[in-house]
């Protein structure tokens, strides 16, 4: 199973990108997020022939799964906070093997409400996690984590070291998370520092590779065990008004 996950920061800015991206990766299934819509544009994709599983919100925020064949769609909300609606959680199943696709908050500015608000639902994922943990359920949790687990993972620790994203109880999360005994995928395969899925817009980023990783896949045991492959593709960051991340990718066998 190939499964490609990308921010895509507007999927209506961006149509003929995840267009271009189907057809020439075709890969199983495509996690997309902040697709910034309450009104996806299914009948795209589904002339490429897949299916569709969003979760929306007008104007922020937004995940949506494609995939190649039916998937059983098990959850649309994180759990552990009945009053949250934004869109940042859709979970799947297909053949036994859980698909979680996440778009955390992003926690800027640090002193705002929107810092705590992401600790708490990076705690609320971790207790969820645990749940399926504990159930020996086999899953994968890709997209969007917002975190930059390592210094490596930044072109500048130092510029990052105040932002929500690098915080010191940010990081703290992701490792409680690992520590559930998930495997970060790329590093599996690529333990290179400055390797990137992210540059801003601003300040010349992308020719300067001034970037940060802050996409990811997740696996659990049963799934790590099984895994091929993981890379990022940097092409469509290069493509005309791209978003600013670029997806990642995952074969499973």
């Amino acid at each position: 199973m190939n499964i490609l996950s990308w921010n895509i920061n507007s999927v209506r800015a961006r149509l003929a990108h995840v267009e271009k991206l189907l057809e020439e990766k075709r890969p199983d299934v495509l996690f997309l997020q902040e697709t910034k819509t309450d009104d996806f544009p299914s009948a795209t994709f589904q002339k490429s022939g897949y299916e569709i599983y969003t979760q929306g919100q007008k104007t922020y925020n937004g995940v949506a799964i494609l995939s190649r064949k039916p998937l059983n769609i098990l959850r649309n909300a994180l759990t552990g906070d009945d009053t949250d609606t934004q869109a940042r959680f859709l979970e799947a199943e297909t053949d036994g093997l859980r698909l979680i696709n996440i778009y955390a908050p992003n926690g800027n500015p640090v002193d705002s409400e929107k810092f705590p608000y992401k600790l708490r639902w990076l705690e609320r994922l971790y207790t969820y996690l645990k749940t399926l943990r504990e159930a020996r359920i086999p899953f994968l949790v890709g997209g969007d984590f917002n975190i930059i687990p390592e210094e490596k993972d930044c072109f500048d620790p130092v510029l990052w070291s105040g932002d929500a994203l690098f915080r010191m109880e940010t990081r703290h999360l992701w490792r409680r998370i690992l520590h559930l005994g998930l495997t970060d995928a790329y590093r599996i395969f690529d333990d290179r520092p400055h390797t990137y899925t992210f540059w801003d817009y601003q300040a010349g980023c992308w020719p300067a590779d001034k970037g940060i990783r802050i996409d990811h896949f997740l696996l659990s045991p049963e799934i790590a065990d099984r895994v091929q492959r993981c890379w990022i593709d940097r092409g469509p960051r290069g493509w005309d008004k791209p978003s600013d991340h670029t997806p990642i990718g995952v074969d499973i066998s």
